[in-house]
């Protein structure tokens, strides 16, 4: 399976892998690469950026949005291999180097295993090397408030609920919003379509997950780009507020 990689506005890309998504912000060759899917989608990683014409020698660094398996696959991968700076908001670090794991649980799967989607997921997620323990062993904190010194200069917006340290970023020039699992457009799990938050087992705090979305819809944009399900093409402020009304 090769990833879809779809190129949603100037130098911005985003890639649907097996279930999960990553982005891919370009300068010339050099890129940001935000989030990095599961273990298993490792050559449709390599393959995404040779597809807009880098390399992962080219990757400035990796821009996490959360630290569970299906965005943190390859992380570490990148910084060993290749040297590569892998940036989180703050809170989000310890739980990259695996001191703690906020994540769904599998006895709470197991016993959500009669809604419709659940299972085939699990057995994808096991498959994709979704249970491993890989931990980031070196990942640091974003340098500085605002803007990010990275190709598409990402603005990091903490966004907790979902995580502790989960963070979206921001694009203001390009009018995009990275909202990785603060808000989606769809999952394997959940029958919706359309701006949404995730099932609530997925969710660390869900009352924090439901007011991240004010801070989302206080974000100019008309793109938003989830870390599962397609594009979304609108202004984000309608989409958040749209999600909050699914979840009340």
């Amino acid at each position: 399976m090769r990833a879809n990689v779809q190129h949603v506005a100037d130098g911005t890309y985003l890639v649907h892998g097996s279930h999960t998504n990553w982005v891919i912000l370009t300068e010339g060759e050099a890129v940001t690469l935000v989030d990095t899917g599961y273990p298993g989608d490792r050559r449709q990683l390599l393959e995404s950026l040779a597809a807009v014409g880098s390399s992962p020698e080219a990757v400035a660094a990796v821009l996490i949005t959360h630290a569970h398996n299906d965005h943190l696959g390859s992380a570490e991968y990148l910084r060993t291999v290749h040297g590569t700076p892998v940036l989180m908001h703050e809170a989000e670090v310890p739980h990259a180097r695996r001191d703690f794991l906020h994540q769904v649980s599998v006895g709470t799967v197991l016993r959500n295993g009669w809604r419709p989607g659940v299972l085939p997921w699990a057995v994808h997620v096991i498959r994709s090397g979704g249970t491993a323990r890989i931990p980031v062993a070196s990942p640091a904190p974003f340098p500085a408030p605002g803007a990010l010194d990275l190709p598409g200069r990402p603005v990091p917006v903490h966004t907790p609920g979902h995580t502790d340290g989960h963070c979206a970023y921001h694009l203001p020039d390009a009018g995009v919003v990275i909202s990785g699992d603060a808000l989606v457009s769809g999952h394997p799990t959940s029958r919706a379509a359309g701006p949404q938050l995730l099932p609530d087992m997925f969710h660390h705090e869900r009352a924090r997950t439901v007011a991240s979305l004010d801070v989302l819809a206080g974000l100019d944009g008309d793109l938003l780009l989830p870390g599962h399900g397609p594009v979304h093409r609108g202004p984000v402020r309608d989409a958040a507020r749209q999600a909050v009304e699914r979840a009340l």
